[in-house]
C-alpha cells in the first residue's frame, strides 16, 4: 500500500464561555461572520432599548421656557445685561432679595444656561408702557 499525501487534522475543540465573551470583547471576529452579527445586532438592541429602561435625564423644562423675547446686551467684560418682560416672571408679592434672585436667574436660564450669577435687576418700563426686569448677570 501507497503512503498517503494527506494530512489529516484534528477535530476542532470547543471554546469555554469565557473565551467567546473574551472574543466579543476584543472583537476579534472578521466582518460577515456569525459572532460578528451577533455583537453588531447587541449593540443595536442596546441603542433601541435603553431609552425605554434607562432615565437620562433629558427631560424638556417644566416651566417651558419664556413666552415673549428676552433681550441681551453685552456689559463690556462684566457679563450681560438682560431685560426680561415682567409677565415672564412670577415674583411673590413681598419677596426677599434671595427669592427674587432665584426667581430672576430661573427665567433668564433658558438664554444664559444654568450657570450664571445674578449681580443685580431693577424694573424698568419700556416705550409702550410693558414692565420688564432689567438684570446684569454674568458667569
Amino acid at each position: 500500500m501507497e503512503p498517503s499525501n494527506q494530512v489529516v487534522s484534528a477535530p476542532p475543540t470547543r471554546r469555554t464561555v469565557k473565551e467567546v465573551l473574551l472574543s466579543y470583547f476584543y472583537w476579534t471576529y472578521p466582518r460577515g461572520s456569525f459572532h460578528y452579527d451577533i455583537m453588531v445586532t447587541l449593540i443595536l438592541l442596546f441603542i433601541g432599548a435603553t431609552p425605554f429602561f434607562w432615565n437620562y435625564g433629558d427631560k424638556p423644562s417644566p416651566n417651558g421656557g419664556p413666552v415673549h423675547p428676552i433681550q441681551v446686551v453685552g456689559n463690556d467684560d462684566h457679563g450681560v445685561i438682560l431685560t426680561v418682560p415682567a409677565v415672564d416672571v412670577n415674583v411673590p408679592e413681598g419677596a426677599s432679595d434671595a427669592v427674587v434672585k432665584k426667581v430672576l436667574r430661573k427665567a433668564i436660564e433658558p438664554v444664559t444656561g444654568d450657570a450664571v450669577f445674578v449681580e443685580r435687576w431693577e424694573t424698568v418700563t419700556d416705550a409702550q408702557g410693558n414692565a420688564a426686569w432689567k438684570i446684569w448677570a454674568h458667569r
